[in-house]
């Protein structure tokens, strides 16, 4: 194994809130798991394949653009040329070095930079080239999404690097293939690339966009003006440009009768990490978290521990982050881990405090939840309970100083008492506030310190 001073290494920290106290019986325990990663300048997967890092470059990465040329592009005309100015402000925030290439996205995937099926290497010559050839870009067909996600995954996986993304544009829903199609091909691209998405103007589908964020561990959101394509475009690529360990995993070990509830991300989104667990060794799993940069995330782990007596304690859980090689055979570890533990007592104010973080995020899963099922019932005509779920939704965003999704809230609703979350659905909602609530339902705000 290569030798790296501790400077070139990413240094990960894992911190874990939790009120351990249980009362006699008690079974269920909850933790918020703090992951923090800082002062990287190198990848994971360099720590065992030092060729794939260049001091003073930046981590190895090869990135995918793609980009929505369907009919309904055309439609204003400014939306096609929004979208070509957006992938050119993108291609120049490429770090000199990075593989890339442009797929034009209908319903079939053509490849548009640089062509031959390989990717290109960023340079002021290659980035000229890329966008001179989008210039040649127009609208014509139709939508199918998982054709383009499985042309990026083959130009990707053409070039031996430690971080590979992608990032997609469409504004249309996605009516050229079935949707087991596209699941299909998500599954495919699944723990391969990680991709952020974007839905432009107001006819796309929302679950589609966000869907394909969740499963390729990306970010999703909407861009309502086309206008505003170039400037989340560059943001979106100084993100990917700034992330420096790929194909990092939760590792949740639990001893013997203990059972996993579940793992779900609560910041900086409500994730789902439940289903995605791959099996790691007696008792152990895996948990994706994609790509890292300098950032911190937060993860609620929920287990169910056998019933113990009074004064006794117990060993709850174990994570720890780790880098699992191809096919499981081996692992890195990062060297952060933490403990979840369980003590019985009789001491009723100490077993009933609820930790102020478990508290916090609790809220903010039932917030996002809220506000996906008001939204549905809105759309299929249930006033009463629209309003029900998007009452509790405000209350829920007051109660923990999410200003943002609060705002967002009050484009759809009158509020009448947002600590008593009373509020009267609006008559007439701008289809952009209500898809800009509906996609940015899972972001939320951390606890306050």
């Amino acid at each position: 194994m290569a030798n790296f001073s501790k400077s070139n290494v990413p240094q990960f920290a894992v911190d874990v809130y939790q009120n351990e106290y249980l009362p006699e019986g008690g079974r269920e325990v909850n933790a918020i798991v703090t992951v923090t990663a800082t002062g990287g300048g190198t990848v994971g997967s360099a720590v065992t394949a030092p060729h794939l890092y260049s001091p003073g470059q930046g981590p190895s990465a090869a990135v995918a653009l793609m980009v929505d040329c369907s009919g309904s592009m055309d439609y204003p005309p400014t939306k096609m040329r929004n979208a070509r100015d957006a992938t050119s402000a993108a291609i120049d925030t490429l770090r000199d070095g990075v593989h890339f290439a442009v797929v034009g996205g209908t319903h079939v995937a053509k490849e548009v930079y640089p062509g031959g099926g390989r990717l290109a290497v960023a340079d002021p010559a290659t980035r000229a080239q890329a966008k001179q050839a989008l210039r040649a870009l127009g609208a014509g067909g139709g939508t199918a999404i998982g054709t383009w996600l499985r042309l990026a995954d083959r130009l990707l996986s053409t070039a031996d690097v430690a971080i590979r993304h992608g990032i997609l544009l469409t504004d249309g829903r996605n009516e050229h293939e079935s949707p087991d199609d596209l699941r299909a091909a998500l599954d495919s691209c699944a723990g391969r690339f990680t991709c952020d998405a974007r839905g432009v103007g107001t006819d796309w589908e929302v679950k589609e966009v966000t869907g394909i964020a969740s499963a390729l561990l990306g970010t999703a959101d909407i861009v309502a003006d086309p206008a505003g394509l170039a400037a989340d475009f560059t943001h979106m690529m100084e993100t990917a440009m700034g992330k420096e360990v790929a194909d990092v995993a939760l590792r949740l070990w639990t001893p013997v009768g203990t059972t996993v509830k579940f793992v779900k991300q609560v910041a900086p989104t409500v994730e789902e990490l439940t289903g995605r667990r791959t099996e790691a060794g007696p008792r152990a799993g895996d948990y994706p978290l994609g790509s890292w940069g300098d950032e911190s995330r937060d993860y609620h782990v929920c287990v169910e521990v056998p019933a113990a007596g009074l004064g006794q304690e117990m060993l709850a859980a174990r994570v720890s982050l780790v880098i699992p090689e191809p096919g499981g055979e081996s692992v890195q570890n990062l060297g952060a881990q933490g403990l979840v533990r369980a003590v019985w007592t009789d001491d009723m104010a100490a077993s009933t405090s609820i930790n102020p973080q478990v508290a916090h995020y609790t809220g903010q899963a039932e917030l996002a939840q809220a506000i996906q099922q008001g939204l549905d019932l809105r759309k299929a005509g249930d006033i009463d309970g629209a309003t029900a779920k998007l009452g509790r939704a405000v209350q829920l965003a007051g109660a923990s100083g999410n200003a943002d999704t609060a705002k967002l809230l009050s484009k759809v609703v009158d509020v009448v008492d947002a600590a008593a979350g009373t509020v009267r659905l609006k008559a007439k909602v701008e289809e952009a506030d209500e898809m800009t609530l509906e996609t940015r339902s899972t972001k939320t705000v951390r606890v306050k310190k």
